[in-house]
């Protein structure tokens, strides 16, 4: 069993795989320049699938975030507020570009941004807020748009975990002022190495982006302003392009799988809810339960693989040492663990994970 089984999807389409390196080797284009077309064709595409017409293609997700910000022109003596719980990047990139990580606790059913305690946080100082669809679960959009507006604020969405997902039939991504992508392997929409994206409203803000993404460069040789070498590859590219028609037959199969096990895991355990008008597309598996040492010894006892995401709040990590508080993001953090979860995992796969879990926390 595999925690995410990507031979088995490369495998099922490798001869659109094997088409589209020959076309990207025939090309030379390996460098994602302004004039590859593999990354022109990948914008566009993406943008269409967003539903954002402003798409800039980059080297990984946390550039993504550190760009956009310093697109939107925050920086040193800026506050920026992110959960006290995501993958490091999130926190990482706002500190990272002079700006401070202000933390806002989670809840504890499903992890993402505590909308209640945003405001309380808000100053003349603030300038963003960061919601993370964390595990590819959509963050409460409506109510942080509206506080948001309320306070003149930028929302940029970290999707890093949450391609395709919706609310109310609406695109995450497509939603806030921006959004930002990471395409890493394991990611539902993956890359063959590290790759993100950006989507701008605002064509200005996404025209400076670009070029902070290619060393502040305007055209060949003209440099504007300091940027970076943060250009998505030609390959990564086409294989994103190629990816992409398939995201939603491979969300769905998440899906199928998540409901499989909501339907066996007893009900007394957390699991994530599925609602109506909210479509998770199921990035991460995430229960929370007792004992979870004692489950992870069941679990390496047959094979089964496991994760932990993520095992302690941003705030309480080295860099930011912020001690007390996350009462919640504190109480997730401990009983959090991921089940393994991709498109091809088999009923006799799910039925043994939920059988382990079932039979530990009825010991």
């Amino acid at each position: 069993m595999q925690f995410v089984d990507l031979h088995k999807y490369h495998e099922s389409i490798s001869g659109q795989i094997d088409s589209v390196i020959k076309e990207v080797i025939s090309e030379s284009a390996f460098i994602g320049s302004n004039g590859n077309r593999f990354i022109k064709e990948f914008e566009t595409k993406f943008s269409e699938f967003i539903g954002v017409s402003n798409c800039v293609a980059c080297a990984n997700g946390t550039d993504a975030i550190e760009i956009a910000l310093v697109a939107f022109g925050i920086g040193a003596g800026d506050e920026v507020l992110v959960p006290a719980l995501s993958w490091y990047s999130t926190a990482e990139a706002v500190a990272s570009i002079g700006a401070t990580p202000i933390f806002v606790d989670v809840n504890k059913e499903n992890c993402n941004i505590d909308v209640s305690k945003i405001e309380r946080l808000i100053n003349a100082k603030t300038k963003a807020i960061i919601p993370v669809h964390l595990y590819g679960n959509p963050a409460d959009m409506v109510e942080i748009m509206i506080i948001a507006e309320k306070h003149k604020l930028i929302v940029i969405e970290d999707c890093a975990q949450s391609h395709g997902a919706m609310i109310d039939g609406k695109v995450v991504g497509s939603i806030g002022d921006a959004s930002t992508f990471s395409f890493y392997p394991g990611k539902n929409l993956g890359a063959f190495g590290d790759a993100g994206a950006m989507l701008f409203k605002n064509v200005n803000v996404a025209k400076i982006a670009r070029q902070i993404r290619n060393h502040g460069q305007e055209e060949k040789h003209t440099h504007i302003r300091l940027g970076r070498n943060s250009r998505m590859d030609g390959l990564h590219a086409g294989i994103l392009s190629l990816k992409l028609d398939g995201l939603n037959e491979q969300n769905q199969k998440r899906i199928e799988v998540a409901k499989r096990y909501n339907e066996l895991i007893h009900a007394n355990i957390v699991k994530p809810a599925i609602h109506e008008n909210i479509k998770s597309v199921f990035h991460l598996y995430v229960i929370q339960v007792e004992d979870r040492e004692g489950l992870i010894e069941k679990f390496k006892s047959q094979g089964i693989p496991f994760g932990i995401h993520y095992p302690k709040p941003l705030p309480h990590l080295a860099p930011f040492n912020i001690e007390g508080g996350y009462e919640s993001a504190n109480h997730v953090c401990g009983r959090i663990l991921s089940l393994p979860i991709h498109p091809f995992l088999s009923e006799e796969e799910i039925q043994l994970v939920a059988n382990e879990v079932n039979q530990h926390h009825s010991c």
